[in-house]
Formats: structure tokens, sequence, C-alpha cells
């Protein structure tokens, strides 16, 4: 039995301490919004907060997360940070597809509650690790400069002005 904290409700859970997070938030407690992306850590959409910090669910042992805090997407509008992120997602209209979205949004959050007023460089080294196949990278990056009240400030390091068909998030962080 393993006992944790998911989206603020205390769970005890019989489940292999090897289970990854992500397989018991979407098959134990029908939390569909963290999704399987790679298997691997590497994209992002299984992203979730433990304890506040950004982890990938789909490598994280549910054993390592006893006696901690769960958060997935499902509750992230519980925490102001989250609200304002969400706002931002709309508000720059970020996502396409969808399927990356939950996973940034947790990764956003995650940012700006450590960093509340993050540069570009900031943005994209917390992000690169969140992969959009529909690459809305420089929508991404706007909304969350908007969540911290920074969109004015969304330059590159070098003082550029931020393009449209800019590339973001340039390489995956292992």
């Amino acid at each position: 039995m393993i006992s944790v904290t998911i989206n603020g409700q205390p769970q005890e859970l019989e489940v292999s301490p090897e289970t990854p997070i992500l397989w018991v938030l979407r098959d134990f407690l029908a939390l569909t919004g963290t999704r399987f992306g790679c298997g691997m850590g590497l994209c992002g959409a299984c992203t979730v907060h433990l304890d506040g910090t950004a982890i990938r669910s789909c490598v994280t042992p549910i054993s390592v997360a006893a006696g901690k805090n769960i958060t997935s997407i499902e509750s992230i509008e519980n925490d102001s940070v989250g609200q304002r992120v969400q706002q931002a997602w709309m508000d720059e209209a970020v996502a396409q597809c969808g399927y990356c979205q939950g996973g940034q949004i947790m990764s956003a959050v995650s940012l700006l509650t450590t960093t509340p007023q993050p540069t570009d460089e900031q943005i994209d080294n917390a992000m690169s690790g969140n992969l959009c196949r529909c690459g809305t990278y420089p929508r991404i990056r706007k909304a969350i400069h908007r969540a911290a009240g920074t969109e004015s400030l969304s330059t590159h390091t070098n003082g550029s002005q931020v393009q449209a068909n800019d590339t973001l998030f340039r390489e995956v962080k292992v």
C-alpha cells in the first residue's frame, strides 16, 4: 500500500512500487490529462508536479511519491500561478493539437513559481524538455511572459525582438 496525495486528495494505492506515476494517474485514477508521449522522460507530455517540482511521470515510480503531493493538470486551476498560465494559454491561442499542452503548462507553472519574471533564456531552459510537434514555441514563450506580466520584455538575450518564426527550446535536456 502506498500513501500519496494526488490533487489534494489522500490516496491509498495498491500498486506495485515500480509503477510509473503516469500509469497510476491514468489507469488507476482515471486522470487522463497527463499524457504518454515517449515513455523515456524526454518529451515532457507526462509532466506533473511532485511537491511543487516538475517531473516526468512516465519514468518516476510511484514509490518515489510516497508521503508526497502530486499535482496533475486536472487541478492546476486551483493554483494562482496555474490560473494565470491557463488564462495566458487561452489569450495567446497556444494550443494547436493540444497533446503536449498539459505538460507544457505544468512546466510553465513550475518555472513561474520559482522564477516569477523569467527571461527568454530562463524560459527556454525551463521548457527545453517539452516538445511540441506543432511548433507553438513562440506562442508558449509569449504566454509565459503574459502570465508573468512581462510580455513587453520578450526579447532574445542579445536584445532583438522575438520573431513569429523564432525557433525556441532547441535542445532536449536529459
